[in-house]
């Protein structure tokens, strides 16, 4: 408000501070127009109302304001503010709307993407979600953590594809493996179940000729309360990074499998175990952290930032990889991409027998 009021006094004492040949009256219609891009309708007016009382003010300190000079400069402040008033009303409409779509999206994110605790039986745990879509809180990515009898078991993936299709199948994944977690099998049966609903999802009727080009990249992971390891199937995803003290190692698989709704056949998916200690830190990625690229098109180089952190907390290192991601990618991402800091706690080791 105070930038098109500003104008409209400068414009006015300029013009009755300067020679009678000189006229800035005409200029007085963009204090309006300018209004209309992030004042309301009501504001709008008013300031409509003041330009046009400028142009008042111009012509009776001049005694031209019968003229017709003067009045085709009223009539021009006039027919500017009714545009902008309009526009001001569309802008306000849409920006309503837009408000409207962010908040059922959050609302399909917390069904959908349900928020992490940020503690689950002994493990510290935090996770980040950066959507490429602005306008939208969710996209492909997925992530759920679930409690078994010994352990903590999760999943993370990555749906091939973008918008609602991918949100879809982002969260039929997610609903199998909630309802199959906590079951007591093992990470290799999950693993089989996971790709079986996938495909059989996937080729409903109508959708035969999506079948072959839908698939979900998937890790799944199991975390033993009482053992100082982690067990892993690949389907497909991105390694996750093991930091011990300033060391990043990635976990790859000796097998890794394929990823899930491919239809072939029925995968035989290797488990993989690697040690897991206390004061370890796991990050579980997908692959629009690592194919974000920065104006030279290099790739962000996840290991080496990782690497440089210091700190101890897992909430600690997503803001910090967060934040560098973002500025490294020119807050623009070209795909989703999801974070999940696994911390093992210091004095884990009493529990193990060490």
């Amino acid at each position: 408000m105070v930038v098109p009021l500003a104008l409209i006094v400068v414009i006015t004492a300029v013009n009755l501070a300067t020679p009678r040949h000189v006229r800035l009256g005409p200029l007085l219609v963009a204090a309006p127009a300018l209004a209309a891009v992030t004042l309301g309708p009501g504001l709008t007016v008013m300031t409509g109302v003041m330009a046009l009382a400028g142009q008042l003010v111009i012509g009776f300190t001049r005694g031209d304001l019968t003229s017709s000079d003067r009045l085709a400069q009223m009539s021009a402040v006039v027919l500017v503010c009714v545009f902008a008033v309009f526009l001001s009303e569309v802008r306000e409409r849409r920006e309503r709307e837009l408000r409207r779509v962010r908040q059922v999206s959050e609302i399909a994110q917390r069904l959908v993407l349900r928020p992490l605790p940020p503690r689950i039986g002994p493990l510290h745990v935090a996770a980040v979600y950066l959507a490429a879509e602005r306008e939208m809180q969710i996209g492909g990515d997925l992530y759920e953590v679930a409690r078994t009898d010994s352990g903590t078991r999760l999943l993370v993936g990555d749906v091939r594809g973008k918008g609602l299709t991918a949100v879809g199948d982002a969260a039929l994944l997610l609903g199998a493996f909630r309802g199959a977690a906590h079951r007591q099998v093992g990470l290799a049966e999950l693993a089989t179940y996971l790709d079986g609903s996938v495909c059989w999802n996937l080729a409903e009727p109508g959708e035969e000729d999506q079948v072959q080009e839908c698939f979900i990249t998937a890790l799944l992971v199991d975390i033993p309360d009482h053992t100082p390891t982690v067990q892993m199937v690949h389907c497909g995803h991105p390694p996750p990074l093991l930091l011990q003290r300033g060391r990043v190692t990635a976990l790859r698989a000796r097998r890794p499998g394929p990823p899930l709704g491919l239809q072939l056949g029925t995968p035989c998916h290797q488990v993989d175990t690697f040690g897991f200690r206390a004061g370890d830190l796991l990050l579980l990625y997908t692959d629009g952290v690592i194919e974000a690229r920065n104006r030279q098109g290099d790739f962000y180089p996840l290991a080496e930032r990782a690497a440089a952190w210091t700190g101890k907390r897992p909430e600690a290192l997503l803001e910090y990889l967060r934040t560098d991601l973002l500025a490294y990618a020119g807050n623009r991402l070209g795909d989703d991409a999801a974070m999940i800091a696994i911390e093992r706690p210091a004095g884990a080791d009493s529990h193990f027998g060490v």
